[in-house]
């Protein structure tokens, strides 16, 4: 999947519409396409929304993982809404909290019509997870199209980086047009992940095939 030259996303308006904290509670309503982005804790998700939507601060980069438990929604260029999930699976949250967000993340991802596709990110420093593993699986499950960036990138050789990414393919057995490396270090990817989400957010409805 390579970039065109062009760049595939211009923001020319990004809207913070507010968070949803609960499953069932308040979210935005929008007949807009949504497109959600999903990781552990720690994966660097901040940093790549900021570098994929070339802001500094569109989502806010703790320095703490995990601390994120509301759903974030923002509408972009009024043409679509990308979704923030709150992280899941850091070591350092009580268990109580973390099972707080296990049936926040499901709800939406149940009841939200308008979905279009999850991003998963992935660490390519770590092995793919038995939350990973059940994220996957419950998209499957769904009908939910996803996509894999696999990020940090920038930590490894070009031949290391190759050899990583088709490791964490062959894990989670992932077709290759489903998985793109990033970094938001150096920008790496950026294009090729912003094409991907806006193919996902122009696919029609009916051709998303998600269980009711």
């Amino acid at each position: 999947m390579g970039a065109t030259g062009a760049d595939p996303l211009i923001v020319k308006t990004l809207e913070f519409l507010g968070g949803m904290a609960s499953a069932g509670g308040w979210r935005p309503e929008s007949t807009l396409p949504e497109v959600a982005f999903a990781g552990r804790s720690n994966v660097g998700k901040s940093s790549l929304l900021n570098t994929l939507l070339r802001r500094r601060a569109a989502a806010r980069v703790s320095k703490t993982p995990g601390r994120t438990r509301e759903i974030n929604f923002f509408r972009i260029n009024s043409a679509f809404i990308l979704v923030d999930l709150p992280g899941y699976g850091y070591a350092r949250i009580a268990k109580e909290r973390r099972a707080e967000w296990r049936p926040l993340i499901e709800g939406y991802l149940k009841s939200t019509a308008n979905l279009r596709g999850l991003v998963l990110l992935l660490d390519a420093r770590r092995e793919p997870t038995e939350d990973d593993h059940a994220m996957l699986s419950f998209l499957a499950e769904a009908g939910t199209p996803v996509l894999v960036a696999i990020t940090k990138m920038d930590k490894f050789g070009k031949d290391a980086g190759e050899e990583r990414v088709k490791a964490i393919a062959l894990a989670l057995e992932l077709d290759g047009d489903q998985v793109v490396p990033v970094s938001a270090h150096t920008g790496m990817g950026r294009d090729e992940l912003a094409t991907a989400v806006m193919e996902l957010v122009s696919t029609p409805d009916e051709q998303v095939n998600r269980e009711e």
